[in-house]
């Protein structure tokens, strides 16, 4: 899903509260890590992942992973990145309903 700017200002006003799911630490960025980001964000829809100053990864490196997956990047402050997904579920979609409502 293409977001516009409303729909990824609206998403970062959502992610200033919320703290971070994953954390990416000194093992790097591995499958297992890109496994849990992608089931994290089935369940949450709104995800933030963190990058521990002992990591060796930089973040457009890891942004740009994420994005390889078919997820949303919508914003990277520091070492913070917030990622957003459709849920696949329907029980699971709560951010997404209203998302699709600032198409304008």
């Amino acid at each position: 899903m293409e977001l516009n700017g409303k729909q990824k200002r609206y998403l970062r006003s959502l992610a200033v509260n919320i703290r971070p799911i994953v954390q990416i630490g000194k093992s790097g960025l591995s499958n297992e890590i890109l496994t849990s980001i992608r089931s994290a964000c089935d369940a949450r829809e709104l995800i933030k992942v963190t990058i521990l100053q002992n990591s060796d990864e930089e973040r457009d490196d890891v942004a740009e992973a994420i994005e390889e997956m078919g997820l949303n990047v919508v914003q990277i402050i520091g070492r913070n990145i917030v990622v957003f997904k459709v849920a696949e579920k329907k029980e699971n979609r709560k951010i997404s309903v209203d998302v699709k409502n600032l198409v304008r």
